[in-house]
């Protein structure tokens, strides 16, 4: 431990230990390679073999694969240009995160975190409805509520960076959010921030998995066993689980008058837990068997068909 001082309050620094700290580099680094590789694999199928399964409900898929994509990679392909867990894999290699990195990584891993949540309630909507992602009215309106996910992410991540209420927390193995002025601030921006960005659609997605599972809607009268959409509620559950930590202890900061974070266990699992969504996703995808075998005929065989024997000359001998 290590007391640092800032703004006149005291921070206990957690130093790791040496054991720790490259199982945590180890565990980070796979969950990276699942991510990076698995979201990779999945937008590629997703692009190429879009015909060869069925995903009438694209729009808010390719979304969720593109906030994955760009937690895990250094480069992500729609202009993300920063990394979430290269970030902290580097900030353990190095010791910390320094300006503008730090506050960069801050706001987008808030981005990341809504416009995943924010795809997964789309999603559910739309299967909810039995309404494809072609052209018109709605389509309009999924890409609106696609955007705005993005949008307001990025809005509330740019909060505590306009504030400076940033810096490194090497329990959670990057730049967090550290309240330094008063409660009645960190409340208002927590309850704000998560009625809009993590609550409304935490809402929606229960209400359409409930009205999902009592056969209400248009998708209980189709054919949803063969399309993508069935590994919908793998995915919440996914999802659900591995935020759990992350919500715990944002509610146990909401408890603490005295701004204290959570347990520095509880913010390292937060961080690992959310990480691996990231790779699981794809895993998820892969239990559709069209979209597995899909998969599989890109990776297995050669996308060009050899061509029929042609007949070109005709050679007569002599006995």
């Amino acid at each position: 431990m290590v007391a640092e001082w800032l703004n006149g309050t005291v921070f206990i620094e957690y130093l790791w230990p040496e054991a720790e700290k490259w199982l945590l580099v180890a565990m980070l680094g796979l969950e990276m390679t699942m991510g990076v590789v698995g979201n990779c694999l999945v937008l590629l199928v997703k692009i190429t073999c879009r015909g060869q399964f069925g995903c009438r409900y694209w729009l808010p898929f390719i979304s969720l694969t593109l906030s994955d994509l760009a937690f895990n990679e250094p480069l992500c392909c729609e202009g993300c240009s920063l990394l979430i867990i290269s970030g902290s894999l580097l900030a353990m290699l190095t010791g910390g995160q320094r300006s503008p990195w730090c506050e960069v990584v801050s706001l987008l891993k808030f981005a990341f975190i809504t416009s995943s949540i924010g795809s997964i309630a789309i999603l559910c909507v739309q299967r909810l409805i039995g309404r494809a992602s072609t052209g018109g009215a709605l389509f309009a309106v999924m890409v609106a509520a696609c955007s705005a996910s993005w949008v307001t992410g990025v809005v509330f991540g740019s909060v505590p960076v306009t504030y400076a209420w940033i810096r490194y927390d090497s329990a959670e193995m990057l730049c967090a959010v550290f309240w330094e002025s008063s409660y009645s601030d960190m409340l208002v921006y927590i309850l704000c921030a998560f009625s809009v960005c993590i609550f409304l659609p935490f809402l929606l997605i229960i209400a359409c998995s409930l009205l999902s599972a009592a056969g209400c809607g248009s998708s209980c009268n189709s054919d949803d066993e063969a399309d993508l959409s069935a590994v919908t509620p793998l995915l919440v559950a996914s999802y659900m689980f591995c935020y759990t930590p992350f919500a715990v202890s944002e509610l146990i900061l909401l408890g603490r008058l005295d701004l204290s974070p959570a347990p520095d266990w509880l913010r390292t699992l937060s961080s690992v837990m959310s990480y691996l969504d990231c790779g699981l996703n794809p895993l998820i995808y892969c239990s559709h068997q069209d979209f597995r075998e899909a998969g599989l005929a890109l990776l297995w065989t050669s996308r060009k068909p050899q061509s029929e024997p042609v007949l070109t000359a005709i050679v007569k001998r002599e006995l």
